[in-house]
């Protein structure tokens, strides 16, 4: 979602004014270089809990990305994200399941590829049967949804564009929805609108959700309501009975029997394991990333303050600096400057 090498520059410009810090030393001392960065070379091999997962196999869940590679007159790039199937794909392939890819016109869907990849990421992209998937998913119109377990929505802007109102989409969600898992996350969550499942129950009549939300839309691009269709929390607040809205840019997933929903691509994981113990699963162990750890303590910060947050840090696994800079820029740009100061002094401690 954002890249790296000009949010790093904004990151410490952004602070220094807005929470009056001054100086290289500053800069210096947040030691970005030694921050550690995913391994180019990872293969599944390198992830323990692919390695060591299930071996028998226990079904197939269908990936649907989205086939849209441009929206606003062109001017912006859609597609999907690849963090967002690339580490549901190795969560569904670690506890036995194969993973098929669709997307609404089939081949090579665009993809939006950002920088701060971990391993799994990395994995993905060097992995040759993922590759090959990837290179020739199934047209929705092809796909039987007897063949599968569950389905998941992967996000992106494109899922905005042609995920709602499409027939296939919702004629594999009306097969599933009933026996199986239906899941979804960040943008992914358009493909469950206006969906009528065969018993005449719309299906989120009931449900609570969760999805990409309008003050995250909103701080990204400001002119989403004229750039996007509609803006999704407020279509999936109107059609279900509750949107779940947590902290921007933090883990949020939401369960509702078998219908999993995540906010944000920082709720990947939890969405693919949710999916998991859905089936009927206890998700393989598996270590978590930096990444996870901050976005755990950012939590923490929201839910119990700044001194139980950096005491948690201080006794935990390492964390992704940088991933609390951004959030500490994201608070100072939003004028929250004594939330940036706490932030990024989470960060560096």
């Amino acid at each position: 979602m954002w890249k790296i090498i000009g949010w790093t520059a904004g990151i410490v410009f952004g602070l220094l004014l807005a929470v009056g810090l001054s100086g290289w030393a500053y800069v210096e001392s947040l030691d970005l270089e030694a921050e550690p960065r995913g391994n180019l070379a990872a293969t599944a091999t390198d992830l323990a809990f692919v390695r060591d997962g299930v071996r028998q196999q226990r079904g197939r869940v269908l990936a649907v990305l989205s086939s849209t590679a441009r929206y606003d007159q062109d001017r912006r790039k859609g597609g999907y994200e690849l963090t967002e199937i690339s580490r549901a794909y190795w969560v569904f392939t670690a506890n036995g399941y194969e993973v098929d890819l669709a997307s609404p016109r089939g081949g090579t869907p665009p993809q939006t590829l950002d920088d701060g990849l971990v391993d799994a990421d990395y994995a993905f992209l060097n992995d040759p049967a993922a590759q090959a998937k990837l290179a020739d998913t199934i047209p929705l119109a092809e796909v039987d949804p007897s063949d599968y377990d569950a389905v998941y929505f992967v996000g992106g802007k494109g899922a905005m564009f042609d995920f709602p109102g499409n027939a296939d989409i919702a004629r594999i969600v009306r097969d599933i929805a009933p026996r199986g898992v239906v899941g979804a996350v960040c943008h992914g969550p358009a493909a469950l609108l206006d969906i009528t499942l065969a018993d005449g129950r719309p299906l989120l009549r009931g449900r609570r959700v969760t999805g990409f939300t309008t003050a995250e839309e909103e701080f990204l691009i400001k002119e989403a309501r004229t750039v996007f269709p509609f803006l999704l929390q407020e279509s999936l607040a109107r059609q279900s009975a509750a949107f779940v809205e947590g902290p921007m840019y933090l883990d949020n997933t939401v369960v509702d029997g078998r219908l999993v929903t995540g906010q944000n691509p920082w709720s990947t994981w939890s969405v693919a394991e949710a999916m998991v113990r859905a089936l009927g699963h206890e998700p393989v162990a598996r270590d978590i990333t930096a990444e996870e750890v901050s976005v755990e303590l950012l939590a923490t910060y929201h839910a119990a303050g700044l001194e139980t947050a950096l005491a948690m840090k201080r006794a935990g696994p390492r964390a992704d600096k940088l991933l609390l800079l951004m959030h500490a820029l994201v608070a100072a740009m939003q004028g929250h400057l004594h939330e940036a100061w706490e932030l990024q002094r989470l960060a560096r401690i």
